[in-house]
């Protein structure tokens, strides 16, 4: 591996830089203790819903806002936005930075709860994309239901997928670094979907259903 590929990376995560509201609300979210998601890793949600004109997108796991933001800037104007958390605080914190970046209310649907319980009452098939950033142990039933919401030629994104560059170590074999790693084998290896695992933020394994 080149020499220059860590300056890369650095590089290429920082290309896109967050929006003032974007940034404010990470800051609130570390203040909360919720992990926001990395510049390079917004952007490629970003990118990804407005790839997909993505109108009707799920996401697991709220935060304060931080992805939310983020996907809204690539979603059409008139797309909804249900984010599912099981802290309302940190739901609260999101709804204020929705407002702070004038977003309509009706275009987000905040949903306080399991995920787990939340998710098997969505309509299956009904979705353009459906962001999973939660719970690492549930991921897997959380993806479950991802696939089961997309429409064809829906997008599904997974955060944390390489999982502190532990993914990647055969040597690291706790519980939560073992569930990413078969997870990602097994969508790799799903003939649903087309995958591709990227290399910002902390790893985002993309995937398109067919």
């Amino acid at each position: 591996m080149s020499a220059q590929k860590p300056a890369s990376w650095a590089y290429s995560e920082e290309f896109v830089a967050e929006s003032d509201v974007i940034e404010r609300a990470r800051l609130r979210g570390e203040t909360l203790g919720c992990v926001p998601v990395l510049p390079g890793a917004g952007a490629t949600l970003r990118l990804l819903a407005a790839t997909a004109s993505a109108k009707a997108v799920v996401e697991i796991g709220t935060g304060a806002g931080v992805s939310g933001l983020w996907l809204m800037e690539g979603m059409p104007a008139d797309g909804v936005l249900t984010t599912i958390d099981v802290e309302a605080e940190h739901q609260r914190a999101a709804r204020e930075a929705y407002a702070a970046a004038g977003i309509a209310p009706q275009r987000t649907r905040v949903i306080t709860g399991r995920a787990l319980d939340v998710l098997p009452r969505l309509t299956d098939g009904a979705y353009d994309m459906v962001v999973v950033d939660g719970d690492k142990s549930e991921y897997p039933q959380y993806v479950e239901q991802a696939v089961r919401l997309l429409r064809s030629g829906g997008v599904l994104a997974i955060d944390n997928m390489l999982w502190h560059d532990r993914v990647a170590d055969p040597a690291a074999r706790d519980a939560v670094t073992t569930t990413l790693r078969d997870l990602g084998k097994r969508l790799r290896d799903d003939d649903e979907l087309i995958p591709t695992l990227l290399p910002v933020g902390d790893g985002v394994l993309a995937a398109v259903k067919r």
